[in-house]
């Protein structure tokens, strides 16, 4: 039996091949839906450590229970006035950077 060596290929390598590569919409789109999906990973996990409910987030910063689980799911949605209003209710800390260039520009 003959003994056949597999490639490695790096996650990049693969999102350059199956996605499209750095730079392309197909490829921007999804780094965006990646991120959004994070950020609301990170306001779960965030309410859920300070022991708060989404009908109680959404008390705090004015909004449905409904658009927590909405931000939640997918902060696609999402206002960065409206994560910056959940980050503030939760006490947690969000800092933005943004890249123009050569240069950083942070919001916070």
């Amino acid at each position: 039996m003959a003994n056949k060596r597999m490639r490695k290929a790096s996650l990049s390598e693969m999102k350059d091949k199956y996605i499209g590569k750095e730079g392309t919409p197909e490829r921007d789109s999804y780094e965006y839906e990646l991120k959004m999906e994070v950020l609301g990973k990170m306001i779960k996990a965030a309410r859920k450590e300070r022991n708060m409910t989404q009908e109680q987030l959404g008390n705090l910063i004015g909004v449905k229970k409904s658009q927590i689980s909405k931000l939640e799911s997918s902060a696609n949605s999402a206002t960065i006035d409206t994560i910056m209003k959940v980050f503030k209710a939760l006490k947690a800390e969000i800092k933005f950077h943004v890249k123009m260039e050569d240069n950083f520009v942070n919001l916070a």
